[in-house]
């Protein structure tokens, strides 16, 4: 559903999608070029004694780093400024669709869920978009690219960091399958407490005439502890994950170090290349937290993009003619003919036949007995 919700919506930014990519891109190259000049330095600069091809070395990974942040504060300000562009738009679809609901699709979902759905969640699509689109490029090319440069300066050495991904991918991917039902049950309650709040600020004057204002406290105590809860489990979950990464990490970095001393020892590997596989872990396991931070914020928007998908695609049930009333002969004249209405499930029309003129100048009074049908009468006439 998340899926179907972004990408006909980033169709409009294509250009700046495509500056997007070119500048992950450049950040990427830059990253994976800098461990390699650190090698050169430590073997041909350092090990020799040559300082003229340390600070020839050094001025180049200057620029180089220099490059990579550039590219990465533009890639960033361009990843959110479509992020931001792509939630208006979808705030704005989602205002439209409320507005042309009558009043059995607001019944049905509800004005505190409304409100949720299209502020906060969608805002939960809007930080998931920022962080696709910021690693978009960047994290499987760092994940990839790292390897690949691992393999071109010692093979056994890199099988190491080839078992990095692999374990770190199934132990994240665990956490993240019971997170999902968690964030749906979360923003579920959100609505919930949005309800109680509302409610009890709509009807303040009421609970207070009628000395409720404990059991109104209770209500709302119950709905926050309600979502307090669920918050709780899916913040455990998610505190799992960054210290599973770190293990993995600091276990991977020991088995390079042991393995890379040996190689060195045979003289099979240099201390410079030892360094560069250094920073290629790092680079993996920066890729590998950075999908990792993505994967924290997917379950809630997934949860979000659903229950936003849910008002888009209802229709309303009150649909304008095909062939309206576009000239009023008469100025301030209503008339209503033969009116009829049911109520969904019920057995027997509330209206039956009902006609109504209201002339201009003229104050007219619908009166009878309660459960009449006054009120959807008067709902009929605005379309309501």
């Amino acid at each position: 559903m998340l899926t179907r919700l972004l990408v006909p919506r980033l169709r409009p930014y294509r250009a700046l999608l495509a500056l997007l990519v070119a500048l992950q891109l450049v950040q990427t190259l830059a990253s994976l070029a800098l461990p390699t000049l650190n090698a050169g330095v430590i073997d041909h600069g350092v090990l020799r004694g040559d300082t003229g091809r340390v600070l020839t070395g050094g001025a180049a990974m200057t620029g180089v780093t220099l490059l990579q942040a550039a590219a990465a504060a533009a890639a960033t300000y361009t990843g959110a400024r479509i992020a931001m562009g792509v939630a208006r738009d979808l705030r704005s679809e989602v205002f439209r669709r409320v507005q042309d609901f009558s009043a059995r699709e607001r019944g049905r979902f509800g004005a505190a869920s409304l409100i949720t759905r299209t502020t906060n969640d969608v805002q939960q699509v809007q930080t998931f978009t920022v962080l696709v689109l910021t690693m978009l490029v960047a994290a499987p090319l760092l994940c990839v690219g790292g390897i690949a440069m691992a393999l071109r300066q010692d093979v056994p050495l890199a099988l190491v960091l080839l078992l990095f991904v692999p374990v770190m991918t199934g132990a994240v991917g665990t956490v993240v399958l019971r997170m999902r039902p968690l964030f749906r049950g979360m923003q579920e309650r959100v609505d919930g407490a949005n309800r109680v709040l509302r409610e009890q600020i709509t009807g303040v004057r009421v609970v207070r005439a009628f000395v409720r204002d404990r059991h109104e406290r209770e209500r709302f105590a119950a709905a926050n502890d309600d979502l307090l809860t669920v918050g709780l489990r899916a913040g455990r979950l998610q505190a799992l994950m960054f210290p599973t990464v770190l293990i993995v990490w600091q276990l991977t970095t020991v088995a390079l170090v042991y393995v890379g001393a040996h190689r060195i020892e045979a003289g099979a590997l240099q201390p410079g290349g030892l360094f560069a596989f250094l920073g290629y872990l790092l680079q993996t396991s920066m890729s590998v937290m950075m999908v990792l931070f993505l994967l924290m914020h997917m379950p809630r928007a997934e949860a979000g993009a659903e229950r936003i998908g849910e008002v888009l695609a209802t229709e309303s049930s009150v649909v304008p003619p095909v062939d309206p009333v576009r000239t009023l002969s008469r100025r301030g004249h209503l008339e209503v003919r033969g009116a009829d209405f049911r109520y969904p499930g019920a057995e027997e029309s509330v209206l039956k036949g009902v006609g109504l003129v209201a002339r201009p100048g003229e104050t007219t009074a619908i009166i009878g007995s309660t459960g009449s049908g006054k009120s959807t009468l008067l709902g009929l006439v605005p379309r309501l």
